[in-house]
C-alpha cells in the first residue's frame, strides 16, 4: 500500500469524528490532569501569568488551568469545530478562556504579551511545507514576553522508529471501530484511519501524516529560532496502560526560554 497525504488534510480532520476516535487519548480528564501537572511542574508558572494553548484543540488543557486557577488563558486553534466544543465546555463551567481561529503560523497576537506557550497533544508536524514547524515556533517566540517560556509536547520519532508496528485498531463502545494503516516514509509517518459503524458502514476513511523528531532535531531547531536553556525530557507518559495508542504512545516534552534582553 502507498497511503497518499493531502497535504491540508490537518484543515479538516480535527472535527467531532476525531473527539471520538482519539477519546482515550484526548478526552480523558485523568491524563489531562497529568499533563498539566507536568506543565505546573516545569514551567515556573503563576496564577497572574498569561498563557496562550497554541494549536490547544477543544481546550482540555487551558480548561483544566482555569479549574486550577489560571484564569490568564488564551486558545489559538484552526478548528472552528473544537473551538466551539471548548466555548461550550467554559461557559458552562464560567472558565474565562479567549478563543481565536487562526493559523499557528500567523496568530495575529500582539508581539510580547505571553509569560508561556504552550503547545500539547503533538501537535507539530502535520504541516507538509518544511519550513512550518519553524515558523509557528518563531510565532510563539515572537508572542512571548522576555523571560517567557515555552513548552511543546510531541512524539519521540526515534522511539516511534524503533517500535513501528504498519497496523492497529480498536473499539469504540459496541457499535465502532477505528483501524489504522501505517506507512513510513523517512522522517515522515503516513497513515490511514477508518472508522467503522455496525450500524452505518464506513463514517471516515482520511489519511494523515506526522513529520517525526528525534530528541536532538527537536533540540536544535528551538534552538535555531532562539530559544535558550532548552531540554528534551524523553520519559514522557500519559497513558498508563498498554496498547497502541498511535502518536500519543512515545512522547517527549520540550521546553525552552525566551532571554530577558
Amino acid at each position: 500500500m502507498n497511503i497518499r497525504v493531502h497535504p491540508d488534510w490537518w484543515k479538516k480532520i480535527f472535527d467531532e469524528v476525531y473527539l471520538l476516535t482519539d477519546a482515550r487519548s484526548v478526552c480523558d480528564q485523568e491524563i489531562t490532569r497529568r499533563e498539566v501537572d507536568i506543565i505546573c511542574e516545569l514551567l515556573p508558572i503563576q496564577p497572574e501569568h498569561k498563557i496562550l494553548d497554541l494549536c490547544g484543540g477543544h481546550g482540555r488543557h487551558s480548561l483544566e488551568l482555569c479549574k486550577r486557577g489560571f484564569d490568564e488563558c488564551t486558545l489559538v486553534d484552526y478548528s472552528q469545530n473544537l473551538i466551539d466544543h471548548a466555548t461550550k465546555q467554559a461557559e458552562e463551567n464560567s472558565y474565562p478562556v479567549r478563543f481565536i481561529k487562526a493559523d499557528a503560523r500567523d496568530s495575529g497576537l500582539s508581539a510580547e504579551f505571553f509569560d508561556h506557550v504552550i503547545i500539547m497533544g503533538n501537535s507539530l508536524g502535520y504541516i507538509s511545507a518544511p519550513e512550518a514547524d519553524k515558523d509557528i515556533l518563531s510565532e510563539a517566540h515572537r508572542m512571548l514576553r522576555s523571560g517567557g517560556w515555552l513548552l511543546a509536547d510531541i512524539t519521540n520519532g526515534e522511539i516511534v522508529k524503533k517500535t513501528f508496528t504498519p497496523s492497529a485498531w480498536h473499539e469504540i463502545g459496541d457499535d465502532m471501530v477505528v483501524c489504522r494503516q501505517r506507512e513510513l516514509h523517512g522522517e515522515r509517518l503516513h497513515a490511514r484511519e477508518m472508522v467503522i459503524s455496525k450500524q452505518q458502514g464506513i463514517i471516515r476513511d482520511e489519511t494523515y501524516a506526522v513529520r517525526l523528531y528525534e530528541p536532538h532535531e527537536i533540540e536544535l531547531l528551538l534552538e535555531d529560532v532562539g530559544f535558550k536553556n532548552v531540554r528534551v525530557h524523553t520519559d514522557f507518559l500519559s497513558h498508563q496502560a498498554e496498547g497502541d495508542y498511535g502518536f500519543m504512545n512515545s512522547r517527549m516534552i520540550v521546553s525552552g526560554h525566551k532571554q530577558t534582553i
